[in-house]
């Protein structure tokens, strides 16, 4: 993650205590969600503000929580490829944990 890169995270009650999107949230706004069913675990990413749908089968042995992290980064990677850099991105993602678990992550400065 580039650490010049803020974001906030927002909570459910953050969506339902007023009326329409929280102020906070700016630019594309992306949803994404992980589920695992009797044919296999996938990922889903749908782009509200450009209208694109993008689905990933990852097998049968992938976790939610892995299906969900995948769905992340696969919108991050789509919005970072797709051409149109905007200065505001928002990702929706239903999963509190998968965000803390990103949240954690911190690199080396070794890598780069």
């Amino acid at each position: 993650m580039n650490p010049n890169i803020g974001f906030n995270v927002l909570t459910r009650e953050d969506w339902t205590k007023g009326t329409g999107t929280p102020p906070v949230v700016k630019g594309l706004v992306w949803f994404t969600e992980g589920s695992k069913m009797r044919e296999g675990t996938r990922a889903g990413v749908y782009g509200q503000s450009v209208e694109r749908r993008l689905s990933f089968s990852l097998g049968r042995y992938a976790t939610v929580f892995q299906a969900d992290i995948y769905a992340i980064l696969a919108c991050l990677h789509e919005n970072q490829f797709q051409g149109k850099p905007e200065k505001h991105v928002s990702i929706c993602s239903d999963s509190q944990v998968d965000l803390k678990a990103l949240m954690a992550v911190r690199m080396s400065p070794m890598v780069q």
